[in-house]
């Protein structure tokens, strides 16, 4: 009976890889552009933090999942939809913004981090079988959060604030706005992402 429910889960766990890896062009495109609606519907689920003007939102957890489930190649395209659609007018960044001037604006480096945290953990999760372990996977989604989202977000909010002040921010004065708020709820949403690519994806090729 474990030995049946086992081979059940191996079979789930293979059966959305086999589909993906076999899908269409279009369908994948698609997907994309469904992952990207669904990280715009998550930029609305914020929370403003007195002291910074990045917003605490959900968006992060869209991306890990993005990166896990359509891999690295339409992982990152998804995140590119996202950040050119809204350029483009579509109103699905934080507090239904959008335009060229919100990538300048204080959050605008944390969504070049989206292509690269979903590019990032795409192509780790489908070249290397190991990375899907439990533990393997959480440091794999630390990694592309507080690295991969954050530098370039940090980068962004650095230079953001220069033009608006006119002065520089220190490191304490930069982390204290730019990530020490955002913290808790990114490890909460790491551990949800974590469960969730742990209980999908393949253990063995």
């Amino acid at each position: 009976m474990i030995t049946q429910n086992i081979n059940k889960l191996h079979d789930m766990q293979y059966s959305w890889y086999n589909w993906r890896n076999n899908a269409s062009t279009l369908t994948m495109v698609i997907l994309s552009f469904v992952f990207a609606c669904f990280t715009g519907l998550m930029a609305q689920v914020s929370i403003a933090v007195p002291w910074s003007p990045v917003l605490i939102t959900f968006q992060t957890f869209a991306v890990l999942i993005a990166g896990t489930l359509l891999g690295g190649k339409y992982g990152s395209f998804s995140m590119i939809l996202y950040t050119v659609l809204g350029i483009m007018g579509m109103p699905w960044f934080t507090n239904m913004n959008h335009g060229l001037s919100f990538i300048f604006a204080a959050s605008g480096g944390y969504i070049i981090g989206f292509i690269i945290a979903a590019a990032f953990i795409g192509y780790v999760f489908d070249h290397y079988v190991n990375a899907r372990k439990p533990l393997q996977t959480v440091i794999l989604m630390l990694i592309a959060n507080f690295i991969c989202i954050y530098v370039p977000g940090l980068i962004g909010l650095y230079n953001a604030m220069l033009v608006k002040t006119g002065s520089a921010l220190s490191i304490p004065e930069l982390l204290f706005m730019g990530v020490v708020p955002f913290i808790v709820g990114d490890l909460i949403k790491i551990a949800l992402a974590s469960g969730i690519s742990t209980s999908l994806l393949p253990k063995e090729e």
